[in-house]
């Protein structure tokens, strides 16, 4: 690990916008773990952060030291199609509001959250942050990567135009506590685990999966993510945004056995080769991440394990997104 000395205090008053959030709530719980005393979190209702007015005067009443952008209106393929407005609108505003306020505010540093989906959808494999912009998006989210797109350049312009700490990373595809188990627009990981558990309560024969079960994807813990982005709050402050994962890859198939072992159901797995694959292969690079000197912790079949702990705990509860 790196020598150089921490820019964070932990006294310092530390801003999570989109705390209940996935991430959001992995980096407030991060922060708690590593002794951090002043987390300034602010629901919904609380806070409007597409009200440039209300979210001026929160930093103007708050004075954060430091800001995190985990908050974002994300959805599933169906949602990003129907809404296309909606997700271009919201991000652009909120980020706008978020970076250019605490501009104003002089915050000391922020981070700027993104995701993968920036990224050309015929890009090299693995991803490197280089390739942002070498070619055309996926079309199905390109409304959320435009917004995300332009929140790294926000960061990067405010960072060259007036020296300020705003950095930017890109988590890969996460999973873990608090995630979203919706069977209609969850992620590949939570939607196994709640068509798994389900088929073994139920005793059913066989669970279903889209596809050929061939592509390849990289799965990252969330409380690695969290540690991750703690560390480059402390670490870096560089102008080029940095990419979270873990390096490596399974198959949809590999995945699928896992977590059938996982929540011990005995069916057949079979696959409905009529639905499409998706992208081949998503894989990000972590070379830089690597060079400053973070590492990820959780291995995918502890992750996975730990996930289903927390399904089980709270699938009867209002706690479960579904």
């Amino acid at each position: 690990m790196t020598t150089m000395n921490k820019a964070l205090g932990l006294d310092d008053r530390i801003f999570v916008a989109g705390h209940r959030g996935l991430v959001g709530s992995a980096i407030v719980r991060r922060l708690q773990q590593e002794g951090y005393r002043n987390i300034l979190c602010r629901s919904r209702d609380e806070l409007d952060l597409t009200d440039q007015v209300a979210v001026r005067r929160f930093y103007r009443e708050t004075a954060p030291d430091h800001v995190i952008v985990a908050a974002a209106k994300v959805g599933g393929i169906l949602a990003n199609d129907t809404y296309p407005a909606d997700f271009i609108y919201q991000n652009l505003v909120m980020e706008t509001n978020l970076i250019h306020g605490a501009y104003e505010a002089g915050v000391n540093k922020l981070l700027f959250l993104g995701s993968t989906c920036i990224y050309p959808k015929l890009a090299p494999q693995p991803l490197r942050e280089d390739y942002l912009l070498s070619g055309p998006l996926e079309p199905t989210n390109e409304w959320y990567a435009v917004a995300k797109i332009a929140g790294i350049k926000m960061c990067q312009a405010y960072h060259k135009q007036h020296g300020s700490r705003f950095i930017s990373a890109m988590p890969t595809n996460l999973y873990g506590p608090g995630d979203n188990f919706d069977l209609h627009n969850s992620h590949v990981m939570p939607a196994m685990i709640r068509k798994f558990h389900e088929a073994k309560v139920a005793a059913r024969p066989f669970v279903e999966l889209w596809g050929t079960g061939t592509p390849r994807r990289e799965f990252c813990h969330v409380d690695d993510c969290a540690a991750a982005c703690v560390y480059l709050m402390n670490y870096y402050d560089g102008l080029d945004f940095v990419n979270i994962g873990v390096g490596e890859d399974v198959t949809i198939a590999e995945l699928a056995e896992l977590v059938r072992r996982t929540v011990g159901y005995d069916g057949e797995i079979r696959y409905d080769h009529s639905k499409p694959d998706g992208t081949p292969r998503k894989l990000v690079d972590i070379s830089r991440i690597r060079a400053l000197g973070w590492r990820p912790e959780v291995p995918l079949a502890a992750g996975v394990a730990a996930t289903y702990d927390w399904f089980l705990g709270h699938v009867d509860s209002n706690t479960i997104r579904t």
